[in-house]
């Protein structure tokens, strides 16, 4: 499945949720592990399940099973490894803390951010 495919069955997945604040994050060329990353924030840990759930679901549909998925009991934070594409859905306090936009953005020469948005 192409790289924009995947990333429009994810977001799509999160908005049918109400996931808060989805980031797309570019981060080919600073990751050899993924091309994007997607960052999205649930306002409960039932919330943070069902959105994880969610994206496994519109996923398998499409023929596309995760490499593995972590955090599912506690629910603060799940990770969703979809090869090309890792999804972090977390509570917000644990988004605050982390920083994974800061952490995996870069700017480019003419100070524009790779962050891209949903």
């Amino acid at each position: 499945m192409q790289l924009e495919a995947l990333r429009k069955i994810v977001v799509d997945a999160l908005e049918e949720l109400k996931a808060q604040d989805i980031k797309v994050l570019d981060v080919r060329g600073i990751a050899s592990f993924t091309d994007l990353m997607i960052v999205a924030s649930g306002s409960s840990t039932r919330q943070v399940k069902a959105l994880a759930d969610k994206v496994i679901e519109k996923c398998a549909l499409a023929g596309i099973r995760p490499l593995g998925v972590e955090g599912q009991r506690e629910a603060e934070w799940v990770l969703v490894d979809l090869n090309d594409i890792v999804v972090h859905v977390m509570l917000p306090q644990t988004r605050d803390f982390y920083n994974l936009e800061k952490l995996w953005s870069v700017s480019d020469r003419s100070g524009a951010n790779r962050t891209a948005g949903a």
